[in-house]
């Protein structure tokens, strides 16, 4: 709702933003907001491998010409298989094998392209890990703490679990932000990933 005006008061905070808009169109589309998010100082966005092999490729150059104004490259990570989806939904829309099979297939894709890692379920972590390297960076989302709803998720973890399973960073959303109180619920999460 706030565009570019968000980004430019948390930079003035000195915080890291993920640009979550899962980019996921033609490559010159994806190319050009790939730029436009780079030079606006985004420290890291995501784009939906499902796009290809080519619309990766457009996004990882269009950061590198957004950087050339002196921004910071920002981590530039690949949507898998979203966490809502079960193998069930991965047979309905025609793909073969599991959902396990495919954020590892489409992880591949997305390092053979250039980006610096993949959004999948902590479920997929240490294989993807195991796979492609521990610096290729997993971002995990569905993480419920064992006290909070599971919601439309399907492949969910703890947010501990998800650091033992190799995660270098977590996505928790309604967890916290549906919370009566949101700032106890993510102080909750904090303590309880510190045990």
């Amino acid at each position: 709702a706030y565009g570019s005006q968000i980004l430019e008061k948390l930079q003035k905070e000195k915080k890291k933003t993920f640009l979550d808009l899962k980019f996921h169109d033609i490559p010159n589309t994806v190319k050009n907001a790939s730029r436009a998010a780079a030079e606006k100082g985004a420290f890291m966005m995501n784009f939906h491998c499902l796009g290809g092999r080519k619309m990766l490729e457009a996004a990882v150059e269009g950061a590198k010409e957004g950087t050339k104004s002196g921004a910071v490259k920002p981590v530039l990570i690949g949507v898998t298989i979203l966490t809502s989806m079960s193998d069930e939904d991965i047979k309905s829309l025609g793909l073969e094998g599991t959902a396990k099979e495919n954020v590892l297939k489409l992880a591949k894709e997305a390092k053979e392209a250039g980006l610096d890692g993949v959004v999948s379920s902590a479920q997929e972590t240490s294989l993807i890990k195991k796979e492609l390297g521990k610096d290729f960076v997993v971002v995990t989302p569905g993480i419920r703490p064992a006290w909070a709803a599971k919601g439309d998720q399907e492949r969910i973890v703890t947010p501990s679990d998800a650091l033992k399973e190799g995660s270098d960073y977590i996505v928790v959303g309604r967890p916290i932000i549906q919370a009566e109180n949101p700032l106890e619920a993510a102080i909750k999460i904090k303590e309880e990933m510190e045990k």
